[in-house]
């Protein structure tokens, strides 16, 4: 049987800073946590202070996934996600205005958990293959993302000084491009190319 929260948390996830609001039987309580692990694990520390049990703090984030998410339950904090749609119904209890406000979006996860819980997905511990996978593919989106951007600056580069090179294919970040290029860096050096790499790369 689980335990029934007595505080509520609300996690407004950034990339350099995280802004935590708590409540519990008195005035909300918020912080600042650095977004490395550091500062991860000095939030989940502080956190299971404030109540006699990990398992009596509720913690309401919109990422369902991370190091934050995977320190909060391992020390068995109970983790709850909400669609960001879903927050902005909330977000209008507390003020008529759009504009984003970290440390509003952490006060209104906090008493949105404790109030409508039933709106939030309680996330569960997953399977240490899937958790891998997922990692795995995060990486793979981001890698390839970059390496994206490093081809349109490749591209930017040498329409500048060598359009010739961008004729040579669309994926101007193919291997065989790249290893061309480092042969015959400028359009003087692709002319001291012998007859028969000329022939080929007509062909």
């Amino acid at each position: 049987m689980r335990t029934e929260p007595l505080v509520f948390v609300g996690i407004d996830w950034a990339s350099t800073e995280h802004q935590v609001c708590l409540t519990g039987a008195g005035d909300p309580v918020q912080r600042a946590f650095a977004h490395d692990a550091g500062g991860i694990g000095a939030l989940v520390d502080w956190l299971c202070v404030q109540a006699g049990q990990p398992d009596q703090v509720a913690v309401a984030i919109e990422t369902p996934h991370g190091p934050a998410v995977e320190a909060l339950m391992d020390r068995g904090i109970a983790v709850f996600a909400i669609n960001s749609k879903q927050l902005d119904r909330f977000r209008d209890r507390f003020s008529p205005a759009g504009a984003k406000d970290d440390r509003r979006d952490a006060l209104v996860l906090a008493s949105s958990l404790r109030t409508d819980r039933h709106c939030f997905r309680r996330v569960e511990t997953l399977d240490p293959v899937v958790v891998e996978l997922r990692e795995w593919s995060r990486m793979a989106e981001e890698l390839k993302g970059e390496r994206v951007r490093l081809a349109n600056r490749v591209r930017q580069q040498l329409w500048r000084y060598y359009p010739q090179a961008l004729d040579l294919a669309d994926d101007i970040g193919a291997d065989w491009v790249l290893a061309l290029w480092a042969k015959a860096p400028t359009p003087a050096e692709a002319r001291r190319l012998t007859e028969k790499v000329a022939r080929v790369l007509a062909a």
